[in-house]
């Protein structure tokens, strides 16, 4: 018998405004789409937020024995600035202004969002999609769609017909706008006379002379609309009808608002049975804006290179801060906050280990199996991370009192006490033990320093090939060597 047998979820469904009974489309399985990043520049830390509590969510379901699909896409073109259907595409205005290929900026940013996500200890998904390698399936999408009376061509544009659609279904029901509202509050705007509707929106864009990225198609040399890359890439890999449905609070309307019609006008059924949406990250109690200067990069955080905060911090006192709040608030970053949580993540690992060392006694003054069931229900109540530390610092108390003398518990009781703690520190919550950390920086130091004392006895026997090879091998794997007057030393990115 599989854990996830004796457990109930309950999970906040955005399309209902209420807590639900979990119950996967096939016993055992469950798939899950989360949004990606577009990938035109660092990924911003509230995105990472988003994808850090996705993560936990997938470890959890792991934990408890469910197979999981998990498609996490990458937006590699067609998504316009401020998410509009008129404007460059993100990625081909950042690499006009660096004067390189597209494909060289999907390239940089996609390597920088793998990075951080590594450093911060995430899963990576079952499947990670690009909009580029699924043109095919959104052209053939477009096709039923239009077959299907729901979408118009014009000028070689298609455009998916809300007002139609919305005459025998509902537009607007995840995000519970009207369309009617969405009437009443929509100015007109430049560029938009193609379209019969301004709620209306682009399934297909022909592409301008000076358009870079573009593919043929029955309709124009052009580029698919945001938001038919995810429904495309959402039901090739999870079918029509799938479980689960993610991404951040700003996606829900119009992003996956325009993937429920586009799946409903294609296939006649709901693509999705719980939509699930993480809140915003602000800074200082104030929203992230570059154009402000209230923001700063994962990169800053993790190496302390910033004007907001006192130090550098570690990723996983960084998860342990995302996971002190439930991924349905709004999370305030903040220097107190953080310092806060490195207390908090530290005390616990000082707990975890000292458990390693306790013995065993005759009787047990703590209950741990009813404990145990506590973390569970945490979880199973929306995933409520922040209610799971407090058990696991209730735990961290008792052993606290077991290595004083003053509590017990028998070496059954000790063996799962161990063993949940584990599992809910490490597995599910996604945190790396300190003392583990440290050891593993150990190694990593003493191999670094035997390849840097090789490289120096080949520049002393003039092999210039393999000195550059074994900097340029370490360079590829994200470490970085200074050639100094003191000698060489080295980073990690």
């Amino acid at each position: 018998m599989q854990p996830y047998q004796n457990q109930s979820i309950h999970i906040y469904n955005s399309l209902t405004g209420k807590k639900e009974v979990f119950k996967p489309i096939e016993e055992g399985y469950i798939g899950m789409y989360v949004c990606g990043p577009t990938v035109y520049s660092n990924v911003h830390l509230g995105n990472v937020r988003t994808f850090m509590s996705f993560d936990m969510i997938y470890r959890y379901f792991k934990h408890l024995g469910y197979k999981v699909r998990y498609v996490r896409n990458i937006t590699d073109a067609g998504h316009l600035e401020n998410d509009a259907d008129v404007g460059e595409d993100k990625i081909t205005k950042k690499a006009r202004l660096e004067q390189i290929e597209p494909m060289e900026v999907v390239q940089r940013y996609t390597v920088d969002f793998h990075n951080i996500l590594n450093t911060l200890n995430f899963l990576p998904p079952s499947i990670e999609p690009t909009a580029t390698g699924h043109i095919i399936e959104q052209i053939e999408l477009i096709k039923t769609i239009i077959d299907n009376g729901f979408a118009y061509v014009v000028n070689g544009s298609v455009y998916f017909d809300v007002h139609k659609f919305n005459e025998a279904n509902e537009y607007g029901k995840l995000s519970k706008r009207k369309l009617e509202d969405l009437i009443h509050n929509t100015r007109a705007l430049d560029g938009q006379s193609d379209k019969k509707n301004p709620q209306d929106f682009a399934l297909w864009k022909r592409a301008e002379p000076q358009h870079i990225m573009r593919w043929p198609s029955p309709w124009s040399d052009g580029f698919p609309g945001w938001h038919l890359e995810c429904t495309a890439m959402s039901t090739k890999y999870l079918g029509d009808n799938f479980d689960i449905h993610g991404g951040g609070m700003d996606l829900k309307f119009p992003h996956h608002e325009c993937e429920i019609a586009q799946s409903e006008a294609a296939k006649g059924i709901s693509p999705v049975n719980y939509w699930m949406h993480a809140n915003m990250l602000q800074l200082n109690g104030q929203r992230m804006s570059k154009t402000t200067g209230n923001t700063v990069n994962p990169h800053e955080l993790l190496s302390g290179n910033n004007t907001f905060f006192s130090k550098a911090y570690s990723p996983s006192v960084i998860r342990f801060f995302n996971a002190m709040s439930s991924y349905r608030s709004i999370l305030d970053l903040t220097d107190d906050g953080l310092l806060a949580s490195e207390k908090g993540f530290n005390r616990l690992m000082e707990a975890i280990n000292t458990l390693e060392t306790i013995t065993a006694g005759t009787t047990s003054t703590f209950n741990v199996s009813e404990w145990k069931q506590k973390c569970y229900d945490a979880m199973n109540d929306d995933f409520n991370s922040p209610i799971l530390i407090a058990h696991l610092f209730e735990a961290a108390k008792v052993v606290n009192q077991i290595k004083d003398d003053k509590a017990s518990l028998t070496s059954e009781d000790l063996e799962l006490l161990k063993q949940t703690m584990n599992a809910f520190t490490f597995d599910v919550l996604g945190l790396v033990n300190v003392a583990q950390a440290d050891t593993s920086s150990e190694k990593l130091s003493g191999a670094v320093e035997l390849l840097i004392q090789l490289r120096q006895e080949a520049r002393a026997n003039k092999d210039f090939a393999l000195s550059d090879k074994i900097r340029d091998e370490l360079a590829a794997k994200g470490i970085q060597l200074k050639d100094g007057k003191d000698g060489t030393t080295f980073s990690t990115n």
